[in-house]
């Protein structure tokens, strides 16, 4: 084979295995449901007893699950994150899940008093940073609070947060009693340019409030800040503390 046809295969095989790996690489999905007045406790009776084992059945990882802790929405909201193999698998999966009878006796039995839902579910597909940690389990109570925070970066400026949060925030952090869960950036346009969103762990709302104030003060915080590039946010940062359901996978 003449050296310019084989340099053209070696091109094609690279662009294929890099297709392939995108296409099957872990996906993660943040989902948010809004029940109608009432109707929460039915939904984490739902996930408890039924949806998680039946996610589980078609391939679907179970993350974590939290409500929020705070006001109208620690009285009808629930968020979760769940884990796919890829896009393609998520896609299977769903439909799968939709199409059990099994699924399809317990929503329509859940809902006998009325529909649990108030709207469609908001969804976001993530990817993992490649500084998001590796969690696991330690001890818990029922102070512990979790937070998820959302980042919008000005234009052209993720790469540089990115920096920031992978060489100086988490190690910060860590050293103000402030535990990361995970991080992770949306695979979908135009999200993808510009937002980071993460989960940390607090052992208390007050331990949170101290920790963000000795963070925000650390000189090595602002000079880190001072230095990154990243600059101003585009908007300010979105932040919703969150207890774990008893049936959370992270806790």
């Amino acid at each position: 084979m003449p050296i310019h046809q084989l340099a053209g295969c070696v091109v094609t095989c690279v662009m294929l295995a890099a297709i392939c790996a995108e296409s099957t690489a872990d996906v993660y999905e943040l989902r948010t449901y809004t029940t109608n007045p009432g109707k929460l406790d039915a939904l984490n009776a739902r996930f408890r007893d039924h949806t998680v084992k039946l996610f589980k059945k078609h391939g679907i990882e179970s993350v974590g699950y939290w409500v929020p802790a705070d006001g109208e929405l620690s009285k009808n909201t629930l968020i979760y994150v769940i884990k796919h193999q890829s896009r393609d698998a998520a896609a299977a999966s769903w439909q799968a899940f939709r199409e059990d009878p099994a699924w399809q006796k317990v929503a329509q039995e859940s809902q006998q008093d009325g529909r649990i839902l108030a709207k469609r579910p908001e969804s976001v597909y993530m990817e993992a940073t490649d500084y998001s940690p590796k969690w696991q389990n330690g001890d818990a109570d029922a102070d512990d609070v979790f937070e998820l925070r959302i980042y919008k970066a000005a234009e052209g400026k993720l790469g540089k947060l990115d920096a920031r949060f992978r060489d100086h925030t988490i190690g910060l952090f860590l050293k103000h009693g402030i535990k990361s869960v995970a991080y992770w950036h949306p695979t979908d346009e135009p999200d993808s340019q510009d937002t980071l969103i993460y989960i940390i762990k607090h052992d208390s709302r007050d331990a949170a409030k101290k920790s963000w104030a000795a963070f925000i003060a650390d000189p090595a915080w602002k000079k880190a800040a001072q230095e990154s590039g990243v600059g101003r946010l585009a908007e300010p940062p979105a932040a919703t503390y969150m207890k774990a359901t008893d049936y959370s996978a992270i806790r």
